[in-house]
Order: C-alpha cells, then structure tokens, then sequence
C-alpha cells in the first residue's frame, strides 16, 4: 500500500470534567475521546487533554514544564526524528484497571481488505541471516506491516477500550499524532522513576499463547528452555544494565529471566532495578539513554539500525519508539511502543517484529510476527489472511 494521504479529524468535546472527582479506573479509559492521550500501566491509569504546548524533542520537555505540569506523548525509533510530546491542560489518574480481564467492547468495522509484505519479510530475514553469518552483526530486529482498510473511519473509542479490557495488566496506550492516533498495548516497560528508584522490564524471546492449556503450557516451557531464546534475551538484559549503570549507584540484575504472559504471547522478562546516584536525574533522561535497546533493534546498535534502514521497505516511525509519560519532578513510565498499530481514517495499519539471531527460521520468524498482531486482531476479531 502506498503512503498515506492526511485525513482532518475534529476535536471531540473534552469528556475529563464530567467525571466523578473519585473516578474508578475503569471510569478513564471509558472517558478517552480522540486527541487526548491515554496510559494505563499496573502502576496507574492516566487521561490527558489539551494542549498548553507541543513539543518535538525530550530536551524540549526538560525545561517545559511547570511545577504541577507534565508531559505526554511518543518518540520515534529513530531518536533524531520530530517527537509528539505535549503539555497537557487537564489530567485525571487513577489506581491500576481491575487484573481479571473485562467484557471487552465489539469493535464494529466492515473491513474491505488487508495488505500484508509477508513475502518481503522472509526475503529480509534469509538476507539479515547471510550479514550475521558474516560477523557483520550479532542480532537484528526486523518487523512488518498488516494494513487493514475499512467501508468506514475505524472507531478508535472502541478500539482503545477493547484493548484496555483485554489484557489490564499491560500497558495500553492512544496517543494523538496530529493526523493520526497511534494505540496499542505494550507488555514491555522501558524505565520507571520514582523517585530515586527506578525500574525495567526487558523482554526478548517469546512464543505464543494457546486456548489448549496443555499446549500453552508446552509453549512456556520449550520458551524457557529454549538456548536460542536465552542468549537473544541476555543480549538485551546486558544492554540494558549497561545503559543504567553509569547512572545508579545499585543495581540489581537477575541471573534467570522469568515467564511473562500476555494475553497473545509469552515472553522472556527481567526485572532490573536500580537506585540513583543522582536524584536530579529524570525518567526522560534514562528513557534517551536506553533507547532504542536491542530488543526491538539490534546489536551492535549502529550495525543493525542500518540493516533495518537496508531491509524494511518501509519507515517505522513511531512504532518501536517509546510512549508514556513524565512530570516535573522528573518522575514518570515509558513504555517500548510494540503491539501498536496507527489509525488513519478507514485505514488501520498494524506492526509486529521478531529478533533475530544465528538459528533463526524465516519461517518461524514470520509466524512469530503473526502471533503478535494477534494483539490487536483479536480486538477486533479479524484473522490475518494467509
């Protein structure tokens, strides 16, 4: 499909005032309209509208923001490329969403076709293969698009409270780009400040979820055993330790990775904590630092960006970035934006990667990327078409 072409979309009537001053968490999601930004973690829920100002960069927003101010917003993958960062008017937050999953809203669309570059995404991963054979990298995250286009303006309402409601331990996210609003539900945590703790949630190596519990179950187990699996998840744990390091003065980093279900996949996860040497430093600050982190570039970082620049046919902008939030306290959550997908008009495109290392299967690869789409494809329950 080729670029798109801008739709102009109208402001909605701003919903934050008409909540009850003790608004329950599933009240916020409920209360998101188009053009505000939502986040909701295990942490909290946030609901932001307004814009007191935009800003395009994080150095932007260092010196933005007033004392009860915050920031809100998404950074590209590519560092150097315009953010959307904004200063918000109004924010209500809450406690964490209930953890059992809710009846999800039906998402209602008429979908006309869908566009997938499934054939160039294995002819990018025997290519990507033949360069780590060569010493040139040791691993590289290569992604794809699905597009899906609608008879009708995709209901983003109901999209972001299906998402929401299905997996409330995630972190699920709407963010207005100005011509387009970019939602999704990350499983995975860049950085957290509070105070002077700070914490992430690495993962790389996953495989799907199944309705068979004992095929689930099987899953999990060859995921945690897995040799391949284990040495991509170190390389992006160690990336990670090595970007806090210089900025804490303890940090701890467990040996073994961990199981983390979502509701699509199960993942490879580390928990690294931290305290910091220097309490003036801000949840920002570390976010520029760690990202992007091998788990949805590369490694060597330089090598596998340009690999990526060489081998995806198309720009990732925001996807693979990160999103959340941020005050002036220098506190805040930003999440890897993964298992995202931009809506435009009638037009939803979705993203999903999978790293790769030697060992790699393009066929396995592929089918990984299809399982996470499944994130948002069973929001609206469509299947990817073979």
């Amino acid at each position: 499909m080729n670029e798109w072409t801008p739709i102009r979309t109208e402001q909605s009537v701003p919903a934050l005032g008409t909540l009850p001053v003790e608004a329950r968490p599933e009240d916020l999601p409920a209360a998101y309209r188009p053009g505000a930004f939502l986040f909701t973690s295990p942490a909290g829920v946030l609901l932001a509208e307004g814009e007191r100002a935009v800003l395009t960069s994080p150095v932007e927003a260092a010196g933005a923001l007033g004392d009860d101010e915050i920031v809100v917003g998404a950074i590209p993958f590519d560092p150097a490329a315009p953010s959307r960062l904004v200063v918000p008017e109004v924010v209500r937050r809450s406690g964490p969403l209930p953890a059992a999953a809710r009846q999800a809203p039906r998402v209602s669309a008429r979908w006309l076709a869908q566009h997938t570059d499934a054939d160039a995404y294995r002819t990018g991963v025997r290519r990507a293969l033949e360069l780590m054979e060569s010493g040139a990298l040791s691993k590289v995250v290569l992604a794809r698009r699905l597009d899906l286009v609608a008879a009708e303006p995709v209901d983003v309402l109901d999209l972001v409270r299906a998402l929401a409601a299905r997996d409330p331990r995630g972190h699920t996210f709407a963010a207005d780009l100005g011509d387009r609003t970019l939602l999704g539900t990350s499983p995975e945590l860049l950085i957290r400040r509070t105070g002077s703790v700070v914490s992430s949630n690495p993962l790389a190596g996953s495989r799907p979820r199944a309705e068979d519990p004992v095929l689930d179950g099987r899953n999990a187990t060859a995921l945690l055993s897995s040799a391949k699996d284990r040495r991509e998840h170190a390389v992006v744990v160690t990336a990670v330790a090595d970007a806090l390091a210089p900025h804490c003065k303890q940090l701890t980093v467990p040996s073994e990775p961990e199981l983390l279900p979502t509701r699509s996949m199960w993942h490879l996860s580390t928990q690294v904590t931290g305290v910091l040497a220097d309490p003036d430093t801000t949840v920002l600050e570390l976010a520029t630092a760690l990202h992007p982190t091998p788990a949805v570039c590369g490694a060597p970082t330089v090598a596998a960006r340009r690999v990526i620049g060489e081998l995806e046919p198309f720009d990732r902008g925001f996807y693979t970035g990160v999103v959340g939030w941020s005050d002036a306290r220098g506190d805040g959550e930003w999440v890897v934006t993964i298992r995202c997908g931009e809506v435009r008009g009638a037009t939803l495109r979705l993203f999903a990667g999978a790293g790769l290392v030697l060992g790699s299967d393009p066929e396995a690869e592929l089918a990984e990327t299809g399982a996470k789409l499944r994130t948002l494809l069973g929001a609206l329950g469509v299947e990817e078409s073979a």
